[in-house]
Protein backbone atom coordinates (compact mmCIF):
# COMPACT_ATOMS: atom_id res chain seq x y z
CA UNK A 1 0.00 0.00 0.00
CA UNK A 2 1.15 3.80 -1.17
CA UNK A 3 2.64 5.50 1.73
CA UNK A 4 0.25 8.92 2.32
CA UNK A 5 1.69 12.24 2.34
CA UNK A 6 1.36 14.20 5.43
CA UNK A 7 -0.11 17.96 3.88
CA UNK A 8 1.87 20.96 5.40
CA UNK A 9 0.16 24.49 5.77
CA UNK A 10 2.03 27.12 3.68
CA UNK A 11 4.26 29.77 5.40
CA UNK A 12 3.32 33.13 6.22
CA UNK A 13 6.26 34.00 3.48
CA UNK A 14 4.80 31.61 1.02
CA UNK A 15 1.41 33.09 1.73
CA UNK A 16 2.20 36.72 0.84
CA UNK A 17 3.99 35.42 -2.68
CA UNK A 18 0.61 33.46 -3.75
CA UNK A 19 -1.17 36.57 -2.70
CA UNK A 20 1.18 39.00 -4.83
CA UNK A 21 0.77 36.44 -7.80
CA UNK A 22 -3.15 37.01 -7.93
CA UNK A 23 -2.88 40.51 -7.54
CA UNK A 24 -0.59 40.89 -10.44
CA UNK A 25 -2.49 38.32 -12.68
CA UNK A 26 -5.53 40.40 -11.80
CA UNK A 27 -4.12 43.61 -12.95
CA UNK A 28 -2.91 42.28 -16.25
CA UNK A 29 -6.47 41.09 -16.75
CA UNK A 30 -8.48 44.12 -15.68
CA UNK A 31 -11.09 42.15 -14.00
CA UNK A 32 -12.54 43.20 -11.11
CA UNK A 33 -13.62 40.94 -8.41
CA UNK A 34 -17.27 40.74 -7.23
CA UNK A 35 -16.12 41.19 -3.53
CA UNK A 36 -14.70 44.32 -4.48
CA UNK A 37 -18.18 45.79 -5.69
CA UNK A 38 -19.78 44.17 -2.43
CA UNK A 39 -16.96 45.91 -0.27
CA UNK A 40 -17.47 49.29 -1.87
CA UNK A 41 -21.49 49.36 -1.40
CA UNK A 42 -20.64 48.63 1.87
CA UNK A 43 -18.33 51.63 2.17
CA UNK A 44 -21.28 53.50 0.65
CA UNK A 45 -24.21 52.27 3.08
CA UNK A 46 -22.07 53.14 6.10
CA UNK A 47 -21.74 56.49 5.62
CA UNK A 48 -25.43 57.25 4.55
CA UNK A 49 -26.79 61.29 3.80
CA UNK A 50 -28.22 63.11 5.98
CA UNK A 51 -31.33 62.60 6.46
CA UNK A 52 -32.56 66.23 5.00
CA UNK A 53 -30.76 65.32 2.03
CA UNK A 54 -31.94 61.71 1.60
CA UNK A 55 -36.21 62.96 1.73
CA UNK A 56 -35.04 65.91 -0.98
CA UNK A 57 -33.09 63.49 -3.08
CA UNK A 58 -36.25 60.73 -2.82
CA UNK A 59 -38.67 64.45 -3.64
CA UNK A 60 -36.47 65.02 -6.93
CA UNK A 61 -36.88 61.79 -7.91
CA UNK A 62 -40.65 61.32 -7.44
CA UNK A 63 -40.81 64.70 -9.14
CA UNK A 64 -39.20 64.04 -12.05
CA UNK A 65 -41.30 60.69 -12.28
CA UNK A 66 -44.54 62.99 -12.26
CA UNK A 67 -43.08 65.40 -14.76
CA UNK A 68 -42.07 62.38 -17.24
CA UNK A 69 -45.85 60.95 -17.06
CA UNK A 70 -47.51 64.21 -17.09
CA UNK A 71 -45.26 64.94 -20.43
CA UNK A 72 -45.99 61.29 -21.90
CA UNK A 73 -50.39 62.29 -21.40
CA UNK A 74 -49.37 65.83 -23.34
CA UNK A 75 -50.57 67.53 -19.76
CA UNK A 76 -47.23 69.65 -19.84
CA UNK A 77 -47.06 73.17 -21.97
CA UNK A 78 -43.70 73.91 -23.69
CA UNK A 79 -42.55 76.69 -25.78
CA UNK A 80 -42.82 76.55 -29.72
CA UNK A 81 -41.27 79.13 -32.45
CA UNK A 82 -44.97 80.23 -34.27
CA UNK A 83 -43.28 80.18 -37.83
CA UNK A 84 -43.56 76.04 -36.56
CA UNK A 85 -47.01 75.72 -36.32
CA UNK A 86 -49.26 75.38 -39.18
CA UNK A 87 -52.65 76.72 -38.69
CA UNK A 88 -54.37 74.83 -41.36
CA UNK A 89 -53.07 71.25 -41.38
CA UNK A 90 -56.53 70.50 -40.15
CA UNK A 91 -59.66 71.98 -42.45
CA UNK A 92 -60.30 74.65 -39.63
CA UNK A 93 -64.35 74.69 -38.45
CA UNK A 94 -64.09 78.67 -37.68
CA UNK A 95 -64.12 80.65 -40.87
CA UNK A 96 -64.46 84.23 -39.59
CA UNK A 97 -62.24 86.14 -37.20
CA UNK A 98 -64.51 89.08 -35.52
CA UNK A 99 -61.78 92.34 -35.67
CA UNK A 100 -62.77 93.81 -32.63
CA UNK A 101 -62.55 90.58 -30.55
CA UNK A 102 -59.05 89.92 -31.85
CA UNK A 103 -58.21 93.14 -31.04
CA UNK A 104 -59.34 93.00 -27.46
CA UNK A 105 -57.74 89.44 -27.18
CA UNK A 106 -54.53 91.30 -29.20
CA UNK A 107 -54.88 93.55 -26.08
CA UNK A 108 -55.16 91.57 -23.44
CA UNK A 109 -52.30 89.24 -24.47
CA UNK A 110 -49.90 92.28 -24.50
CA UNK A 111 -50.72 93.58 -20.73
CA UNK A 112 -51.79 89.92 -19.24
CA UNK A 113 -49.63 87.53 -21.26
CA UNK A 114 -51.04 84.41 -22.80
CA UNK A 115 -53.53 82.83 -20.10
CA UNK A 116 -54.53 79.43 -22.07
CA UNK A 117 -52.16 77.33 -24.12
CA UNK A 118 -52.84 76.37 -27.48
CA UNK A 119 -53.11 72.51 -28.27
CA UNK A 120 -51.25 70.99 -30.90
CA UNK A 121 -50.36 67.69 -32.56
CA UNK A 122 -47.44 66.25 -34.45
CA UNK A 123 -48.99 65.56 -38.31
CA UNK A 124 -47.79 61.93 -40.29
CA UNK A 125 -46.70 64.52 -42.47
CA UNK A 126 -44.97 68.15 -42.24
CA UNK A 127 -45.96 70.39 -45.07
CA UNK A 128 -44.70 74.24 -45.12
CA UNK A 129 -42.26 73.78 -42.73
CA UNK A 130 -44.62 73.27 -40.03
CA UNK A 131 -43.31 70.53 -37.09
CA UNK A 132 -46.40 70.71 -35.57
CA UNK A 133 -50.83 71.23 -36.62
CA UNK A 134 -52.67 73.10 -34.55
CA UNK A 135 -55.71 71.78 -32.98
CA UNK A 136 -57.36 74.49 -31.03
CA UNK A 137 -56.50 77.80 -30.53
CA UNK A 138 -56.73 78.94 -33.61
CA UNK A 139 -57.66 83.21 -32.64
CA UNK A 140 -55.05 82.98 -29.85
CA UNK A 141 -52.41 81.65 -32.48
CA UNK A 142 -53.82 84.64 -35.03
CA UNK A 143 -53.54 86.93 -32.14
CA UNK A 144 -49.92 86.02 -31.40
CA UNK A 145 -48.95 86.50 -34.64
CA UNK A 146 -50.14 89.74 -35.68
CA UNK A 147 -48.34 91.06 -32.37
CA UNK A 148 -45.15 89.43 -33.12
CA UNK A 149 -45.58 91.14 -37.22
CA UNK A 150 -46.45 94.39 -35.34
CA UNK A 151 -42.99 94.02 -33.42
CA UNK A 152 -41.01 93.52 -36.05
CA UNK A 153 -40.48 90.17 -35.32
CA UNK A 154 -38.22 90.92 -32.22
CA UNK A 155 -41.22 90.02 -29.96
CA UNK A 156 -43.84 87.19 -29.32
CA UNK A 157 -42.38 84.43 -31.47
CA UNK A 158 -43.14 81.44 -29.66
CA UNK A 159 -46.35 80.35 -28.11
CA UNK A 160 -47.12 78.29 -25.03
CA UNK A 161 -48.78 74.97 -26.33
CA UNK A 162 -49.81 71.52 -25.09
CA UNK A 163 -48.82 68.75 -27.87
CA UNK A 164 -51.48 66.25 -27.97
CA UNK A 165 -51.12 62.74 -29.22
CA UNK A 166 -54.44 62.37 -30.51
CA UNK A 167 -54.77 58.82 -32.23
CA UNK A 168 -54.91 60.25 -35.68
CA UNK A 169 -57.19 63.01 -37.25
CA UNK A 170 -60.61 62.34 -36.06
CA UNK A 171 -59.44 62.87 -32.84
CA UNK A 172 -57.79 66.27 -33.55
CA UNK A 173 -60.96 67.21 -35.16
CA UNK A 174 -63.26 66.33 -32.70
CA UNK A 175 -60.88 68.24 -29.95
CA UNK A 176 -60.99 71.24 -32.29
CA UNK A 177 -64.84 71.45 -32.92
CA UNK A 178 -65.34 70.57 -28.97
CA UNK A 179 -63.10 73.31 -28.22
CA UNK A 180 -64.70 76.31 -30.31
CA UNK A 181 -68.12 74.50 -28.91
CA UNK A 182 -67.84 75.03 -25.52
CA UNK A 183 -65.73 78.08 -25.80
CA UNK A 184 -66.83 80.25 -28.36
CA UNK A 185 -69.63 78.44 -30.11
CA UNK A 186 -69.59 77.82 -34.49
CA UNK A 187 -72.23 79.39 -36.54
CA UNK A 188 -74.63 76.57 -37.83
CA UNK A 189 -72.97 76.63 -41.07
CA UNK A 190 -69.99 76.41 -39.44
CA UNK A 191 -70.69 73.28 -38.42
CA UNK A 192 -72.19 71.67 -41.29
CA UNK A 193 -68.95 73.07 -43.19
CA UNK A 194 -66.87 71.24 -40.80
CA UNK A 195 -68.63 67.83 -41.38
CA UNK A 196 -68.49 68.08 -44.94
CA UNK A 197 -64.63 69.49 -45.11
CA UNK A 198 -63.83 66.20 -43.03
CA UNK A 199 -65.45 63.84 -45.85
CA UNK A 200 -63.56 65.99 -48.41
CA UNK A 201 -60.52 65.45 -46.63
CA UNK A 202 -60.57 61.61 -46.65
CA UNK A 203 -61.06 61.47 -42.92
CA UNK A 204 -64.59 60.32 -43.08
CA UNK A 205 -66.27 58.39 -45.95
CA UNK A 206 -69.64 59.60 -45.61
CA UNK A 207 -71.25 63.02 -43.72
CA UNK A 208 -73.38 60.80 -41.64
CA UNK A 209 -70.47 58.91 -40.11
CA UNK A 210 -68.38 62.84 -40.04
CA UNK A 211 -71.59 64.06 -37.96
CA UNK A 212 -71.87 61.22 -35.65
CA UNK A 213 -68.48 61.03 -34.79
CA UNK A 214 -67.59 64.90 -34.61
CA UNK A 215 -71.13 65.79 -32.83
CA UNK A 216 -71.78 62.71 -30.90
CA UNK A 217 -72.56 64.85 -27.57
CA UNK A 218 -75.08 66.59 -28.96
CA UNK A 219 -78.88 65.07 -29.60
CA UNK A 220 -80.28 63.41 -32.40
CA UNK A 221 -82.20 66.30 -33.21
CA UNK A 222 -78.99 68.54 -33.68
CA UNK A 223 -77.17 65.81 -35.70
CA UNK A 224 -80.03 65.84 -38.53
CA UNK A 225 -79.68 69.25 -38.52
CA UNK A 226 -75.84 69.63 -38.72
CA UNK A 227 -76.27 67.07 -41.67
CA UNK A 228 -78.77 69.80 -43.56
CA UNK A 229 -75.88 72.57 -43.15
CA UNK A 230 -73.82 70.52 -44.56
CA UNK A 231 -75.79 69.66 -47.26
CA UNK A 232 -75.58 73.58 -47.96
CA UNK A 233 -72.01 73.83 -47.92
CA UNK A 234 -71.84 71.02 -50.10
CA UNK A 235 -74.00 72.50 -53.17
CA UNK A 236 -73.33 76.16 -52.83
CA UNK A 237 -69.87 76.32 -50.72
CA UNK A 238 -68.20 77.82 -53.48
CA UNK A 239 -70.63 80.55 -54.44
CA UNK A 240 -71.90 81.93 -50.66
CA UNK A 241 -69.62 84.70 -48.77
CA UNK A 242 -71.76 85.45 -46.06
CA UNK A 243 -73.46 81.71 -45.06
CA UNK A 244 -71.96 82.56 -41.84
CA UNK A 245 -74.06 84.92 -40.59
CA UNK A 246 -77.46 82.89 -41.82
CA UNK A 247 -79.68 81.46 -39.02
CA UNK A 248 -80.57 78.01 -38.00
CA UNK A 249 -84.00 78.13 -39.71
CA UNK A 250 -82.61 80.33 -43.03
CA UNK A 251 -80.00 77.18 -43.22
CA UNK A 252 -83.01 74.96 -43.27
CA UNK A 253 -85.22 76.56 -45.41
CA UNK A 254 -82.33 76.52 -47.84
CA UNK A 255 -81.36 72.76 -47.15
CA UNK A 256 -85.17 71.80 -48.06
CA UNK A 257 -84.99 73.91 -51.37
CA UNK A 258 -81.95 72.21 -52.31
CA UNK A 259 -83.72 68.71 -51.66
CA UNK A 260 -86.37 69.60 -54.04
CA UNK A 261 -83.66 70.00 -56.70
CA UNK A 262 -83.72 73.58 -57.11
CA UNK A 263 -79.94 73.25 -56.80
CA UNK A 264 -78.93 74.42 -59.83
CA UNK A 265 -81.64 77.84 -60.27
CA UNK A 266 -80.02 78.49 -56.93
CA UNK A 267 -76.38 78.19 -58.25
CA UNK A 268 -77.37 80.07 -60.99
CA UNK A 269 -79.14 82.86 -59.33
CA UNK A 270 -76.00 83.24 -57.19
CA UNK A 271 -73.93 83.64 -59.80
CA UNK A 272 -75.60 86.64 -61.09
CA UNK A 273 -75.60 88.07 -58.11
CA UNK A 274 -72.52 90.19 -56.07
CA UNK A 275 -74.16 90.01 -52.40
CA UNK A 276 -72.47 92.49 -50.03
CA UNK A 277 -73.71 91.21 -46.65
CA UNK A 278 -75.92 87.87 -45.73
CA UNK A 279 -79.14 89.77 -45.76
CA UNK A 280 -78.67 90.58 -49.85
CA UNK A 281 -76.92 87.10 -50.32
CA UNK A 282 -80.33 85.65 -48.98
CA UNK A 283 -82.45 87.84 -50.22
CA UNK A 284 -81.13 86.00 -53.58
CA UNK A 285 -82.31 82.95 -52.86
CA UNK A 286 -86.03 83.62 -51.20
CA UNK A 287 -87.76 83.53 -54.05
CA UNK A 288 -86.61 79.82 -54.80
CA UNK A 289 -86.65 78.78 -51.31
CA UNK A 290 -90.09 80.30 -51.07
CA UNK A 291 -90.78 78.57 -54.27
CA UNK A 292 -89.76 75.13 -53.09
CA UNK A 293 -92.03 75.85 -50.21
CA UNK A 294 -95.04 76.00 -52.13
CA UNK A 295 -96.26 79.19 -50.83
CA UNK A 296 -96.48 82.83 -52.05
CA UNK A 297 -95.04 85.75 -49.98
CA UNK A 298 -98.07 87.34 -48.22
CA UNK A 299 -97.06 91.20 -48.68
CA UNK A 300 -99.07 91.69 -45.19
CA UNK A 301 -96.95 89.57 -43.16
CA UNK A 302 -94.04 91.09 -41.05
CA UNK A 303 -91.05 90.35 -39.89
CA UNK A 304 -88.77 90.03 -43.06
CA UNK A 305 -87.54 92.22 -45.84
CA UNK A 306 -89.65 91.96 -48.88
CA UNK A 307 -87.87 90.71 -52.10
CA UNK A 308 -89.43 93.74 -54.28
CA UNK A 309 -87.70 96.54 -52.06
CA UNK A 310 -84.20 95.58 -53.14
CA UNK A 311 -83.54 94.43 -56.25
CA UNK A 312 -81.14 91.83 -56.94
CA UNK A 313 -78.10 93.30 -58.67
CA UNK A 314 -75.65 91.32 -61.15
CA UNK A 315 -71.90 92.07 -61.20
CA UNK A 316 -70.24 95.56 -62.93
CA UNK A 317 -68.76 94.58 -65.77
CA UNK A 318 -66.33 97.42 -67.51
CA UNK A 319 -65.87 98.28 -70.65
CA UNK A 320 -62.83 99.29 -72.91
CA UNK A 321 -64.18 103.07 -73.14
CA UNK A 322 -64.12 103.11 -68.95
CA UNK A 323 -68.13 102.70 -68.98
CA UNK A 324 -69.52 100.03 -66.74
CA UNK A 325 -72.69 98.02 -66.61
CA UNK A 326 -74.21 96.16 -64.25
CA UNK A 327 -77.16 93.97 -64.93
CA UNK A 328 -80.56 93.98 -62.44
CA UNK A 329 -83.29 91.66 -61.55
CA UNK A 330 -86.47 92.06 -59.86
CA UNK A 331 -90.12 91.39 -59.66
CA UNK A 332 -90.95 93.99 -62.28
CA UNK A 333 -88.36 92.74 -64.88
CA UNK A 334 -84.57 93.20 -66.00
CA UNK A 335 -82.80 96.57 -66.74
CA UNK A 336 -79.06 97.33 -67.53
CA UNK A 337 -77.71 100.45 -65.68
CA UNK A 338 -74.57 102.03 -67.12
CA UNK A 339 -71.88 103.92 -64.69
CA UNK A 340 -68.98 106.38 -65.85
CA UNK A 341 -67.70 109.68 -66.91
CA UNK A 342 -68.24 108.62 -70.83
CA UNK A 343 -72.33 107.67 -70.55
CA UNK A 344 -74.43 110.67 -71.89
CA UNK A 345 -77.38 110.71 -73.60
CA UNK A 346 -76.68 109.70 -76.79
CA UNK A 347 -74.76 106.75 -75.64
CA UNK A 348 -77.88 105.59 -74.36
CA UNK A 349 -79.89 106.28 -77.27
CA UNK A 350 -77.68 104.30 -79.29
CA UNK A 351 -78.25 101.39 -76.91
CA UNK A 352 -81.98 101.20 -77.59
CA UNK A 353 -81.22 101.16 -81.05
CA UNK A 354 -79.21 98.59 -80.98
CA UNK A 355 -81.90 96.85 -78.86
CA UNK A 356 -84.60 97.60 -80.75
CA UNK A 357 -83.08 96.45 -83.79
CA UNK A 358 -81.91 93.03 -81.73
CA UNK A 359 -85.96 92.21 -80.70
CA UNK A 360 -87.46 93.40 -84.21
CA UNK A 361 -88.61 90.51 -86.60
CA UNK A 362 -86.29 90.00 -89.59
Amino acid sequence: MARRRQLEAPSAEALKEIEAGIDQELSRTAVRPPIADVVADAAMRASPLPQADREAQAKDKADAERLREAEGKGLVAVEIPIHEITADALSRDRMDLDEDEMQELMTSISVNGLRLPIEVYVPQYVTDGGQFGLISGYRRLAAIRRLNAKSGGARYTTIAAFVREPNGVKDALIAMIEENEVRAGLSQYERGRAAAMAVYDGVFTSVDEAVSVLFQTASKAKRSKIRSFALVHEDLGDLLSHAVSFSERQCLRLAAALRAGLTEDIRAALERADPRDGEEEWLVMLPLVEQAEGATPDPARGGRPKIHQKPVMGKREKMANGVEIQRESGPNGYAIRFYGDHVTADLVDAVMDSVRHLLEPK
